[in-house]
């Protein structure tokens, strides 16, 4: 094999800074960077702030390949774990997302039943039900209107509310601690009061729904308590990774994806006719195309593998950079341009493996009924601004925008 030890750590001594920027005027677009490492190497080394380097992986059929290979790992306390900052006293992991079988495996399958393909879709027509409302309300009020604040927001963030039997009158104080905790530049005491106020806070819920349990996930998880299958902490830890990731990703898809149909016209033009095919394969595309875990899934490798002519050692990080591996040519022809009618079901914006997204069912169906409706009913949407004036998300590991005006 190429790589040796002595030949890895002479790899990292020009080894890129990683997260790396995207090109000005090109925000849809992975970094120019980025993009020209696949064309190197399956394999990159980068550099993250702790001064650690792991493998950056580029490619789509490696990125797959280790997502499903279990001797590569996602528990950030493995030594190794690509994190890029240190983990601070009392750090917590967020549920099962960041666990390994069999402890992942136990956990998930608690919760499977929730988000099946059969279960989720009894939910398409209380889901357009809000849609519509929220869309009326829309029609009624004034404009210019912050599209984030009005509609891509609160559409999953009361998705969700309802799945769990959570508040939506608490719809602030859970989205101000998901923001802290998600954006890169929270200080990790600040990110883990936020995450220790939300576990709180569903801790508290899981009692009350012990005490008056209803219709929803949480007071499912509230019976596994009762019966000793699961502590009430790991109930609420699960609580918070659903509610947190319920409503962030889907939100800044609703967003990202409307802005890049405004600046792709024709694209949009034919998602207006409604055509159910279309839409489904359009979410599809947008989720390719946008792919907002920007960041990449991280792991680490617990054995030594072979990827091409480079040994990954046991202790070495792995970096999955998705949104380069969602425009690798190999796997879609002209990746860098958008196209609605393309076949993109193999894309990794959900990830892979025994990790791969529990809620991506629920989340295709929010989006297919926003995508499906939003257009349709309000033709003449238009962005309020130009484009380079609209605040991106790249401080985040979720990218997006955080305001979008728009008008009609």
């Amino acid at each position: 094999m190429t790589s040796t030890t002595a030949q890895a750590a002479d790899d990292t001594v020009e080894a890129p800074s990683f997260p790396m920027a995207r090109a000005s005027g090109c925000p849809f677009d992975p970094p120019p960077a980025l993009m020209s490492r696949q064309e190197e190497a399956r394999l990159v080394r980068v550099r993250l702030a702790d001064g650690s380097t792991p493998w950056l992986v580029t490619r789509h059929a490696d990125q797959r390949a280790l997502m499903g290979d279990p001797r590569v790992s996602s528990d950030p306390s493995n030594p190794g774990y690509p994190s890029g900052s240190p983990i601070p006293p009392g750090g917590s992991k967020i549920s099962f997302i960041l666990m390994d079988d069999p402890e992942h495996s136990r956990l998930r399958r608690m919760i499977t039943s929730w988000f099946t393909t059969r279960r989720v879709a009894r939910m398409r027509s209380a889901i357009q039900q809000l849609v519509d409302d929220k869309i009326d309300e829309l029609l009624a009020g004034p404009k210019p209107v912050d599209l984030v604040e009005a509609f891509a927001l609160p559409v999953p963030s009361l998705v969700i509310c309802e799945l769990l039997g959570v508040p939506y009158a608490d719809h602030d104080f859970f989205q101000d601690n998901s923001k802290a905790i998600i954006k890169r530049g929270t200080p990790p005491e600040e990110r883990t009061a936020a995450h220790q106020a939300l576990t709180e806070y569903l801790s508290r819920l899981v009692g009350d729904k012990m005490e008056k349990p209803g219709d929803d996930l949480l007071s499912g998880l509230a019976e596994r308590v009762r019966e000793g299958e699961l502590t009430r902490g790991e109930a609420a830890q699960m609580g918070v990774l659903l509610l947190i990731a319920g409503h962030e990703t889907t939100a800044n898809m609703i967003a990202l994806g409307t802005l890049a149909l405004l600046e792709h016209p024709e694209q949009l033009d034919a998602l207006r006719s409604g055509d159910e095919a279309l839409v489904a394969s359009a979410v599809e595309e947008l989720l390719r195309y946008l792919n907002i875990t920007h960041n990449g899934r991280r792991r680490v490798a617990l054995e030594d593998i072979e990827v091409g002519d480079v040994v990954v050692r046991a202790g070495e990080g792995l970096i999955m950079a998705n949104d380069i591996g969602n425009r690798d040519p190999r796997v879609f022809e002209d990746g860098d341009h958008l196209d609605l009618s393309r076949q993109a079901r193999r894309h990794l914006a959900f990830g892979f493996g025994v990790h791969q997204c529990l809620g991506q069912q629920l989340a295709r169906l929010e989006l297919q009924v926003v995508y499906g409706t939003l257009y349709r009913r309000i033709p003449t949407l238009a962005l309020a601004t130009d484009l380079d004036s609209v605040p991106f998300k790249h401080d985040g590991a979720v990218y997006g925008v955080y305001e979008l005006p728009v008008t009609w």
